[in-house]
């Protein structure tokens, strides 16, 4: 097993989060942590189509919407200003609630701006772990390990 600094958390967090679809996937290079890029018409190096099952590489298939979902009725939920919290809760409701959620924070809320993106990141950069864990990449221990080291931010 590689260690964790050998793996672009950032990069499997966004691949973890990518909800467009089948065409293509994020793949990790379970010897090297190395991050590499499939398409269905292009293959790895974007010329050469080749199937996913020739690889020995791991997809990393998305988490489903509504653990993202959660991470935004939870900072709606955390942040002190109650009428900013309520304002992002109602924005979440229904069809389009990611887009109402940016919106409403970059148009109503932009001293929030920061404290979403540290809260949101952190998450992701947990799951990421997380999924290292659950994919034997890494050891359990260092993903529970992780996680204590990486609670959530504290929120205006």
């Amino acid at each position: 097993m590689l260690g964790l600094d050998k793996f672009d958390l950032d990069a499997i967090a966004v691949a973890l989060q990518d909800q467009t679809g089948y065409e293509y996937f994020h793949l990790i290079n379970p010897l090297t942590g190395e991050i590499a890029f499939w398409s269905r018409d292009g293959g790895i190096d974007g010329n050469h189509p080749v199937d996913l099952d020739d690889l020995d590489l791991i997809v990393i298939h998305p988490l489903p919407s509504s653990v993202w979902y959660q991470d935004m009725a939870d900072f709606a939920d955390g942040i002190s200003d109650e009428q900013a919290g309520r304002r992002l809760a109602r924005a979440i409701r229904g069809r389009g609630a990611f887009r109402h959620f940016k919106d409403e924070l970059h148009q109503e809320y932009p001293e929030l701006l920061a404290a979403w993106h540290e809260f949101s990141d952190l998450r992701a950069r947990r799951r990421a772990v997380e999924w290292l864990a659950d994919n034997a990449l890494v050891e359990r221990v260092t993903s529970d390990r992780f996680a204590a080291e990486h609670p959530d931010p504290g929120l205006p």
